[in-house]
């Protein structure tokens, strides 16, 4: 998985609020064809070309990290302003949502109109960890040349519920269907990692970089 040496890399701003394999996003990113600053300055958000918000860990502790960051007004400058592509990675895309009932009632960035719900721990092994499938539901630049039924990395509790089913572009299964990859404009989400996720990843995250959006 290598570039040419004259491709064009855009900027991409990875988000830093304390949560997060920072690192390892932004070194797939790279090889991806981004050129990548790992920031919580509103300076690096103005300069980027597209956002990336990570995240592992809980809804109420991140949004917590973002106000006391002061990242969430620069956030919504950038997307809902200046209509920047972001993608948000697990718990990133979570924080897209509406609204998210993890360990405490608390409402997201609202980007997205969805929300989250947990999966049923007495019927299925919570956390879901491991590679699944996806299928591919409604068009979406990030899964141009992804083949459907590719396998993607999971980590996660909780899954988001979309008001409206034509924002969601991918779904996979686990005891029921939930949704893998999710746009409204120029936000984009995916629960799975697409960097701990081999070729199928790194050719969702070069379409993010590369692709108009």
């Amino acid at each position: 998985m290598s570039l040419p040496r004259d491709i064009v890399r855009r900027r991409v701003t990875v988000v830093d609020y304390g949560m997060g394999n920072l690192r390892s996003v932004a070194k797939y990113v790279s090889r991806a064809g981004g050129e990548v600053r790992i920031s919580a300055d509103r300076a690096d958000l103005e300069w980027a070309e597209r956002i990336i918000l990570p995240g592992v860990g809980a809804f109420p502790d991140a949004m917590a990290e973002l106000e006391r960051r002061e990242l969430i007004n620069p956030l919504r400058d950038m997307v809902e302003g200046e209509k920047k592509p972001l993608l948000g990675i697990c718990l990133g895309m979570e924080l897209l949502a509406q609204f998210s009932p993890e360990v405490r009632d608390t409402r997201g960035m609202g980007w997205v109109d969805a929300e989250m719900k947990p999966f049923d721990r007495a019927s299925m092994r919570v956390p879901h960890v491991g590679w699944n499938q996806i299928t591919n539901r409604n068009p979406c630049p990030l899964l141009e040349g992804v083949e459907d039924g590719s396998f993607f990395y999971f980590v996660h509790s909780f899954h988001m519920v979309s008001h409206r089913p034509e924002l969601v572009t991918a779904t996979s299964r686990y005891g029921h269907d939930f949704t893998a990859v999710i746009q409204q404009g120029n936000v984009y989400g995916t629960q799975f990692h697409p960097e701990k996720s081999q070729s199928a990843g790194f050719l969702l995250l070069r379409n993010f970089i590369e692709k108009d959006l």
